[in-house]
């Protein structure tokens, strides 16, 4: 639906959004669909990846701010709630889309990770949820109702081997996510994890034996994976009005795979694989 006629759904609300890349990334289709649907928000990325990315077309496109940030740095953080105190005023959403792992980029074995770039992992994928919250709240920008979602992954609740310390990083996120939720639940402020499923974009594909994981996926999910576009639709859903009292939930959109065991396509498949049989229907 993203290219589509919105419903008007956020109308007059106002966000940030962090971790756009480039038109693949989840954040770059979340911040359409926002826009799609009458939000207004500053976009915010670390200043390396500005370099790399392509975020001036996404902000020309939906009228919106660039505002750089490290998000291991406290003061970086505390000037941007600033920055978009003084230009939006308070805000209603925020969207948390930031990972990364040295220890994934550079294979190093999990039984054998650099504890340094572990820090790392930690504090950009995660802390940086904490971090985010505490100084926007400090700033005194959070709209009473708002809505705080981050992006998480299924590997904090299941081992993928590829994705390494990032299955830490991702338990810790939706912990910090529980944690918060409570403490801003009597101001009705929402804050919940999307567990997405493999999804194409650029960070996804970079990172070792990205491919079996999808299509592995792919194949165990009834519905088969949801696309970027299809997370960004349930992004907006999520800060609407329409999910006032969802929160401090850890919501699974990955076309069923959490709940499946193994799909008859896959069974067939083994069964020839490894026995050499096709399996009647």
């Amino acid at each position: 639906m993203s290219n589509e006629q919105g419903y008007g759904l956020l109308k007059g609300k106002k966000g940030i959004i962090f971790g756009a890349l480039d038109e693949r990334s989840i954040a770059w289709r979340v911040a359409l669909a926002c826009h799609r649907e009458g939000a207004e928000f500053a976009l915010s990325n670390a200043p390396v990846a500005l370099r790399f990315g392509s975020l001036d077309g996404l902000a020309e496109k939906t009228g919106s701010s660039i505002i750089p940030c490290d998000v291991t740095n406290d003061d970086e953080i505390e000037e941007l709630m600033q920055q978009v105190k003084d230009e939006y005023g308070e805000i209603d959403f925020i969207l948390h889309a930031i990972g990364m792992s040295p220890n994934v980029r550079k294979k190093q074995p999990y039984s054998e990770l650099n504890y340094n770039w572990l820090k790392q992992t930690l504090e950009i994928s995660a802390i940086s949820l904490h971090k985010i919250i505490h100084f926007a709240d400090e700033a005194g920008i959070l709209n009473d109702g708002g809505s705080i979602i981050a992006l998480s992954y299924i590997g904090a609740q299941r081992i993928f081997s590829k994705y390494s310390d990032m299955n830490d990083a991702k338990a810790l996120l939706e912990s910090i996510a529980r944690n918060y939720g409570s403490r801003l639940a009597d101001r009705g402020i929402r804050v919940n994890t999307i567990s997405q499923a493999p999804t194409k974009t650029s960070a996804g594909t970079g990172i070792k034996g990205f491919d079996g994981m999808y299509k592995f996926a792919d194949m165990i999910a009834p519905m088969g994976n949801p696309t970027a576009d299809d997370c960004a639709d349930y992004c907006v859903t999520l800060f609407s009005d329409l999910t006032r009292k969802v929160t401090m939930q850890n919501l699974y959109h990955d076309g069923g795979f959490v709940s499946s065991g193994i799909s008859e396509q896959m069974i067939n498949d083994l069964a020839q694989i490894y026995g050499g049989e096709k399996i009647e229907d």
